[in-house]
């Protein structure tokens, strides 16, 4: 079996008496969907804020490609190959849609010049159209974000994420928000990521999860309650009785 690409060793984080995460083990393998599932305040979103730089741990590692990571800030994370999306739409809303990801782009710039005038960022520019034509974003390549439809929000900041060709993408809530028909072209498109990248998200949409995901966590108050497939998790009885059925995860 291939090394891991995300590993996480024993994460603990704690809040005051309140112990956000206890304990947490995880291997994520190359190339596939692994999705985070669990009611609110399980821990999901704190194991990403983990992940990618922006808390330390209290105990435990997190490891990129065997490389440790943990602690790390962000921007050393994002330079080992691992980008994330928010749960709230994060763009810059007065800019067009091709400057967002020029920006975003950017970082693929030869060391040194990532400050060059905008006309002179070649690598920057030809990244640019090839994700104006990937995410099907040419249409609106000169209007501000702030124009854009919600759905069309999401898909260029998904977009944004994997400008800097980066191994790992961190997507939380991607469809958050989104309509019955935008959640189906953004799982459409989140499935076709798999081929180049390794894909981690959380999402709510248990329909969604189960057809779109390889494998899923199941967070519960901090820990990992269980993994598996979709419907290895499905038959569990523990994750029925923490999870499905719930009103609202």
């Amino acid at each position: 079996m291939s090394t891991p690409i995300l590993e996480m060793r024993g994460l603990s984080v704690r809040f005051g008496g309140l112990r956000a995460l206890d304990d947490v083990n995880a291997a994520i393998e190359r190339n596939r969907i692994t999705t985070i599932i669990g009611p609110n305040g399980a821990g999901k979103s704190t194991l990403f804020n983990v992940i990618s730089g922006a808390i330390r741990p209290h105990a435990g590692r997190v490891l990129i490609e065997g490389a440790d990571m943990t602690a790390a800030a962000p921007h050393r994370v994002q330079h080992v190959g691992l980008s994330r999306s928010f749960q709230i739409t994060s763009l810059f809303f007065d800019l067009s849609v091709r400057e967002n990801l020029r920006l975003a782009a950017q970082a693929l710039e030869p060391g040194g010049k990532l400050l060059r005038p905008i006309h002179a960022s070649r690598a920057a520019q030809d990244r640019v159209d090839e994700l104006l034509a990937t995410f099907r974003l040419q249409p609106f390549a000169s209007l501000p974000a702030r124009s854009l439809s919600h759905g069309d929000q999401r898909r260029l900041e998904i977009a944004v994420t994997t400008a800097a060709r980066p191994k790992v993408l961190l997507l939380d809530e991607p469809t958050q928000g989104m309509s019955h028909g935008d959640t189906a072209e953004a799982a459409a498109l989140i499935r076709s990521l798999a081929v180049d990248y390794t894909v981690l998200l959380i999402e709510h949409d248990i329909g969604l999860v189960m057809d779109l995901s390889d494998r899923v966590i199941v967070m519960h108050q901090g820990r990992i309650l269980a993994e598996g497939t979709p419907a290895e998790m499905r038959a569990n009885p523990a994750v029925q009785a923490a999870y499905f059925g719930q009103s609202d995860a």
